[in-house]
């Protein structure tokens, strides 16, 4: 398959026609303009391919405007799988289980909080564990643990972490039903253990923001916002344990799909009968994982708010919190008739019609890379009916990790930083290069894709002011 052989179904949709002869049960379906197609890898359009390969797969295999290649599934790859006929495939969710966004809002203005950035930035950096193998401030025995396991976002609020409110402006108010520590190895719990309320490394990172634009007022005032608003954006996962999690079912997997006779053009998307006793297994662990994460952002807001009410004496509410990495099981209208599936999104997150916390769409919130905007939009009807409530979760790489290293310098890149207005705090320079702007697709383009479709609905721009990278 070529970028030439894909058809075009208007401006926004790119399709991969169904090809019975490869294999293919559904199309795939792409959601890019002219300009992100420039960016579009051969590999991520043969991803979108072997994944419309899976049994049981609903409809279309979806890649958000931020697709490239990732592991098994694209980055933004999207698909939906019946819960009898359909697969679970770990390589559908990622590593990094429910690496995830959340946005808190201050009642600070601008002028209030740029003064004393650097400031502030220190004292955060402080404040919050970060960086490759960081460990939290928190301890906990196994036995927490599993409660965090089983419990996610609740077992900190139970333990003086945070309130009720944090919780309902939080998908799947921050807890799995499903999660299950005895599904979990003893490696992924001790990678875990001294890891929660840690930023970790890569892409991760907390960013002091202001609200710089605001394109629906009604709808932001809603998710209490407003121009020149100070929030804090926290992006972070379920560090070593979900990596491990992930890494222990993909070795299962791969061994149980040749019991079930499954056909998999990629051992990346090795995968098991949803149905099955190994994929009840993999759900409970991966719940597990998102239970952490869930928990992880909680804590990490707690020590957030901290320090904003030690230095500015203000408060800070959680306006929501979207996982990027998950499998869910959702009821969604599929041929005339309401299904049960099993969504897996990896690198995408839901953009639901409804949230019942505000009465609305759903707040979506789609961060840019390291010194560029990002964004918070609304959930819509058309998401629903057209990618089973899902859209993108952020820019999209266009260059590795290694690449952008060896392509720009820590301190140009330091310096374009300084030059807009941002200071950044990170325990490793040489790292830099791997989140900047150069590294990513344009965020106002693919953002641009999101609103034209209705995948999401722009609500406002926010523009960073300091930020501390993972």
């Amino acid at each position: 398959m070529k970028i030439m052989d894909l058809k075009k179904v208007n401006d926004f949709i790119w399709e991969i026609e169904k090809d019975p002869l490869v294999g293919m049960r559904v199309p795939g379906r792409i959601f890019l303009s002219k300009t992100l197609l420039n960016f579009l890898e051969l590999g991520a359009i043969q991803q979108v391919t072997n994944v419309a390969k899976l049994p049981g797969i609903q409809k279309y295999s979806f890649a958000m405007p931020d697709v490239h290649t990732g592991y098994g599934f694209p980055i933004g790859g999207v698909a939906a799988f019946d819960i009898m006929e359909g697969i679970i495939s770990p390589g559908g969710v990622g590593f990094d289980i429910n690496c995830g966004t959340r946005l808190l809002a201050t009642g600070l203005k601008l002028e209030e909080v740029y003064p004393r950035i650097t400031e502030l930035i220190n004292k955060l950096y402080t404040s919050i564990p970060s960086g490759l193998g960081s460990k939290g401030s928190l301890k906990v025995s196994e036995k927490e643990l599993d409660q965090v396991f089983i419990n996610g976002a609740k077992w900190a609020l139970r333990n003086g972490y945070g309130n009720e409110s944090d919780l309902k402006h939080c998908e799947s108010n921050g807890h799995l039903e499903s999660g299950d520590p005895s599904k979990i190895s003893t490696l992924a719990k001790k990678r875990g253990m001294p890891q929660l309320g840690s930023l970790g490394s890569g892409n991760h990172f907390v960013e002091v923001q202001y609200v710089a634009e605001i394109y629906n007022k009604d709808v932001a005032h809603t998710f209490g916002l407003w121009e020149n608003q100070v929030c804090i954006m926290i992006h972070s996962g379920s560090r070593g344990a979900g990596h491990q999690i992930c890494t222990d079912y993909l070795r299962a997997f791969q061994s149980a799909a040749s019991k079930y006779n499954i056909q998999i053009p990629d051992k990346q998307l090795a995968c098991v009968p949803a149905d099955s006793t190994e994929a009840n297994d993999y759900f409970s662990a991966m719940s597990s994982a998102a239970n952490y994460a869930w928990t992880n952002r909680q804590m990490m807001s707690f020590w957030v708010r901290e320090v904003f009410e030690r230095e500015f004496n203000a408060k800070a509410n959680v306006v929501y919190d979207v996982a990027h990495n998950i499998a869910k099981l959702e009821k969604h209208k599929i041929d005339g008739e309401t299904k049960e599936v099993y969504v897996h999104r990896k690198g995408a997150t839901r953009s639901f019609d409804k949230d019942p916390s505000y009465g609305i769409g759903q707040p979506v919130l789609i961060p840019g890379s390291m010194g560029t905007s990002s964004y918070v939009l609304c959930g819509t009807k058309d998401a629903m009916e057209m990618a089973f409530g899902s859209t993108c979760h952020g820019a999209g790489r266009v260059l590795s990790r290694k690449a952008a290293k060896h392509k720009l310098g820590s301190k140009e890149v330091m310096e374009e930083l300084r030059q807009k207005n941002v200071f950044i705090k990170t325990g490793n320079i040489s790292d830099i290069p791997e989140e900047a702007p150069e590294a990513y697709k344009p965020i106002d383009e693919v953002i641009s894709v999101v609103n034209k479709l209705n995948l999401s609905e722009v609500v406002l721009k926010l523009k960073p002011i300091g930020v501390i990278k993972g």
